[in-house]
């Protein structure tokens, strides 16, 4: 599946109108905000059709998978939104995460735990909410839409004693480059899962994470509590390639056309995770220029002033830009 996709699901009672554009959507919150109430309006269209009193709109397929035989229903789905509710434990396991990685579905998982096993964005965690005054156009319909949860829990500015990225590929040599001639302790967690072991273990007081966060969603219940004993921050741009695409160092058409909305571009079944994409993307529009891009080992290119200022640009952190300028 590829592109942006609206949703609207209502009866009598309540509506819900919502867009989905990756593989995965992840629905949070407690008991009574509409999780299961969305899902079961879905079950029931899905069984007894326009009979069940709900309507639902999308170009695309809307089916609810449950436990019974899941792995034998889901073989069979294609092209469709898949919607899961939270109890349903297979989504948990291995055999599930493995399962969607190649078919061409979305998915929107209503959780209210972790999932350690799926790849998915801090950018696809929603609450659901009622808007328009809780009514809809002056009926008794409620209203109800998707909002971000963890919009305002990310981009927290600080001058850090030691950053930690994530990986130790060219966005660890761009980063280590950059914070050690600042005089700052850059380390590699040697992947997503040891973020959290390496704030607890560290004695800086001030510390910044930087992680795709294309990718992060399963990691952000347990780094974020750690704030409790630490001054922590996260940058979590969807990857380091897409800073680099970001940045304007690539005078390029595709590249421009591209961000406008990268889910036009981004087929699921090929990619599930975003980073994957814009890992892929780079790596072609450079492949014969000065900037050529390798994720395992960082272009020097990309530390020249001018690459590197660009880059930094989007980085929000202490005078990052402009103590990058005096060295």
């Amino acid at each position: 599946m590829i592109g942006k996709h609206q949703v609207t699901v209502s009866n009598a009672r309540i509506r819900f109108r919502f867009t989905i554009e990756r593989s995965v959507t992840i629905l949070r919150g407690d008991s009574a905000t509409g999780k299961t109430t969305l899902i079961d309006m879905l079950a029931s269209h899905q069984r007894n059709g326009i009979s069940s009193g709900v309507t639902v709109l999308c170009d695309k397929p809307c089916i609810v998978l449950t436990g019974f035989n899941w792995h034998l229903n889901l073989s069979e789905i294609h092209d469709s939104i898949v919607f899961i509710d939270e109890g349903d434990e297979f989504v948990r396991s291995y055999d599930f995460a493995s399962a969607i990685q190649k078919t061409d579905n979305y998915y929107v998982i209503a959780t209210r735990t972790v999932l350690p096993n799926i790849a998915y964005s801090v950018n696809e965690v929603y609450g659901i909410k009622n808007v328009s005054g809780n009514r809809y156009q002056g009926t008794k319909r409620l209203f109800s839409e998707f909002y971000p949860l963890l919009a305002k829990e990310i981009n927290t500015p600080l001058r850090p004693d030691l950053v930690i990225i994530e990986d130790s590929n060219a966005g660890f040599e761009f980063f280590n480059k950059v914070f050690t001639d600042l005089s700052i302790i850059c380390i590699s967690a040697n992947g997503k899962s040891n973020i959290q072991r390496e704030v607890e273990i560290c004695n800086a007081e001030n510390v910044l994470i930087i992680a795709d966060g294309a990718a992060f969603g399963s990691e952000i219940d347990k780094v974020l509590p750690l704030r409790r004993v630490k001054n922590l921050a996260l940058f979590l741009p969807e990857s380091f390639e897409w800073l680099v695409l970001r940045s304007g160092v690539l005078k390029n058409n595709a590249v421009d056309t591209m961000l406008e909305s990268p889910a036009d571009h981004i087929e699921s079944s090929q990619y599930f995770s975003w980073e994957r994409f814009f890992t892929a993307f780079l790596t072609a529009e450079t492949k014969e220029s000065y900037l050529k891009y390798n994720k395992k080992k960082l272009n020097q290119a990309y530390l020249q002033s001018k690459e590197k200022e660009a880059i930094l640009a989007l980085v929000p952190y202490a005078d990052l830009q402009h103590s990058a300028q005096e060295i």
